[in-house]
């Protein structure tokens, strides 16, 4: 499904459109459809953690936004082998929403509870020796 981008995505000002598809049940993949290039792996941050924050109403406005809109919520991972080793940005959370097909970036104050790079492994269960 295609995107197109209301917020810039931080650092890729030119990215207008993109496309999202399914990799797996957690996993996705967003491409450029400027640039093929350009793409990224996304993670359903819900599977890890209990995860919220608000939406700010310019963005609201910007992509349409009310009560009844079917949005998905995804991260920017940054995949390493092993995968639990992958770090995910949890503060700046990407919003699409899948009724009118627009996206945007927002980024979460400095004093969210979330961090900018956490590893997969941080949310799964200590192996015992």
């Amino acid at each position: 499904m295609k995107f197109d981008m209301k917020v810039p995505l931080l650092g890729f000002d030119d990215l207008k459109q993109v496309e999202l598809k399914k990799i797996d049940d957690i996993f996705m993949k967003m491409t450029s459809c400027e640039d093929e290039h350009i793409s990224f792996t996304l993670i359903n941050p819900f599977v890890l953690r209990e995860y919220d924050f608000e939406v700010p109403d310019k963005v609201k406005e910007l992509m349409e936004i009310d009560e009844n809109s079917n949005l998905l919520i995804l991260n920017i991972v940054v995949t390493q082998i092993p995968i639990e080793n992958s770090a995910i940005n949890f503060i700046g959370p990407l919003i699409f929403n899948t009724d009118n097909q627009t996206a945007a970036q927002i980024v979460l104050p400095d004093d969210s509870k979330y961090g900018v790079a956490e590893t997969i492994a941080s949310f799964l269960p200590k192996k015992e020796n």
